[in-house]
């Protein structure tokens, strides 16, 4: 159950006028962009916590001290081959949450917007830096990762965050659910990562496609810039 604490130096802009869904306005101001994410970056509180668990893929479970049966065929392909999985949680805390929620009620509708944009990115880079601090320590045990997976990507019901905030043990980090099974801070994630032995001249499966399986084709965020994701 190790915990991850590692700043955020900074929060890529493109990825925020992505979330932002201006990846067409061109001519939108870039400082404005600039500017919320140093005013994220300032009130981010990053943290991350993982474990790992056996994964049985004929019976798609997860076998943790209480069991959980992963539901959904995408994720049941996804983690086809895996012999253990990486349960992770990440947030950047409630500070931006407030700041966004005062630039709304300020008026300030475009730098909301925009602000609540870069925690999004914020926390997407939080899982990412998970993600390269883990690999190492699992090549170093023979295994190689797949990209991550979060309920609410393709079949994968959001029924099943409670088992992934369970599994992560995400109140170590204080993640909670709402009744409502949001995540609270709300710029926060849980994640699967399947892990499965290296093979000799293998290819490695580990390049991110969420957006490639993901229904919701008509997402404002959806990644449109590579082969594989548009549709």
């Amino acid at each position: 159950m190790p915990v991850y604490n590692a700043p955020l130096l900074a929060i890529d802009a493109k990825e925020t006028r992505r979330y932002a869904g201006l990846q067409k306005a061109a001519t939108f101001d870039e400082e404005k962009i600039l500017a919320a994410c140093e005013d994220a970056r300032l009130l981010a509180a990053p943290k991350g916590i993982w474990t790992v668990y056996d994964y049985d893929c004929q019976s798609q479970q997860i076998q943790a001290a209480h069991p959980c049966k992963i539901k959904g065929k995408k994720i049941a392909q996804h983690l086809n081959g895996c012999e253990k999985v990486i349960i992770l949680a990440a947030t950047v805390g409630e500070a931006i949450e407030a700041a966004v929620t005062r630039r709304f009620n300020e008026g300030e509708y475009s730098n909301a917007v925009i602000m609540d944009a870069a925690a999004t990115a914020a926390v997407e880079q939080l899982a990412d830096g998970m993600e390269k601090a883990i690999a190492p320590q699992m090549a170093a045990q023979g295994y190689l990762m797949k990209w991550r997976f979060s309920p609410g990507y393709g079949d994968w019901p959001l029924e099943q965050q409670p088992d992934l905030v369970r599994l992560a043990q995400a109140n170590k980090i204080n993640i909670h659910l709402s009744t409502s099974l949001m995540l609270i801070p709300r710029k926060s994630i849980t994640a699967i990562i399947g892990l499965y032995r290296k093979q000799e001249g293998a290819i490695p499966n580990n390049k991110h496609g969420g957006c490639a399986h993901c229904q919701q084709k008509d997402c404002p965020s959806r990644k449109i810039n590579s082969p594989q994701n548009r549709s």
